[in-house]
């Protein structure tokens, strides 16, 4: 059986200011709301070494962390209307957009990409909002994206250059990593699968306990034992070279016990159908918020 890979070293913020993916930024790089989401790209962009000096952040109730990177050089809250950005990374909630956004028009006024983290904000939402031309990418990360490992998926409109592209990718990718689709559309789907995925793979951890209870293990060691298993199997995904398919059958002896487990899990009313059932919801309903 191939071996897994090594797990890489983390970034770390040590990285040399300038140096990295995000170096030569000529223009500031414009950060709208540093909640939880706007939180991990900034510490993606320091760890991945971009000057702090470089990064603009508006944000009405900054977290202890950002004030703190203010006293390094971050820009909090300055006057937007001198601001030049190369880039705006728009984490704000999706349902104060229609009230936040206006006022920041300008800054899509010099030729930077518009980049959107809003769940359920289209592309045409961007270019109402901030005119016609603008250059926008409507993009859809995961919560892992808080410990570097998180999913995006984007999308450009037609006014985005290739430098523009290059340059969303490397701001988004201090988060994890990052894929491309064509098609607008597809980003319900995204939404549906990866967006949403987390909270399908934590609910697998408590329904796993729940069952172990109802086999008579204790409470507790039943949670440490769904928590450390879910975690692991996550983990040996991400190392492996193999897809998870063969994963599975490596794990699965015929006529065993995992066997036997599978055959409920595998059968036509079985898991398979329920996802799909549950990703066409999350799907229809992601499409609903979006008008």
């Amino acid at each position: 059986m191939p071996q897994p890979k090594s797990d890489p070293k983390p970034k770390t913020r040590a990285a040399a200011a300038g140096a990295g993916p995000l170096a030569g930024l000529k223009g500031p790089i414009v950060l709208v709301g540093a909640g939880k989401m706007g939180g991990a790209l900034l510490d993606g962009w320091l760890r991945l070494g971009l000057d702090p000096r470089k990064i603009v952040v508006l944000e009405p109730h900054p977290s202890a962390d950002v004030a703190a990177q203010a006293i390094a050089g971050l820009r909090l809250n300055p006057d937007p209307a001198g601001l030049k950005p190369e880039a705006v990374v728009l984490a704000v909630k999706p349902q104060t957009a229609p009230e936040a956004l206006p006022p920041l028009a300008p800054l899509a006024g010099h030729g930077g990409v518009m980049i959107s983290i809003m769940a359920g904000r289209t592309l045409g939402f961007l270019t109402q909002v901030f005119g016609p031309g603008t250059a926008a990418v409507r993009a859809m990360p995961n919560t892992p994206a808080a410990i570097g490992r998180g999913m995006t998926v984007a999308v450009a409109n037609a006014a985005v250059t290739a430098a523009g592209r290059t340059l969303a990718q490397n701001l988004l990718g201090a988060t994890g990593k990052v894929d491309w689709v064509a098609e607008e559309d597809l980003i319900d789907a995204v939404t549906a699968v990866s967006g949403s995925g987390p909270a399908y793979v934590f609910l697998l951890a408590e329904s796993l306990a729940r069952a172990g209870v109802a086999a008579g293990l204790p409470p507790d060691l039943a949670r440490k034992i769904a928590r450390e298993t879910v975690a692991g199997a996550g983990e040996l995904l991400y190392r492996s070279p193999l897809d998870a398919a063969t994963l599975r059958k490596n794990v699965t002896s015929p006529g065993g016990t995992t066997a036997a487990a599978l055959d409920v899990l595998m059968a036509a009313d079985g898991l398979d159908p329920l996802l799909e059932k549950a990703i066409a919801a999350a799907t229809k309903r992601s499409r609903e918020l979006a008008g």
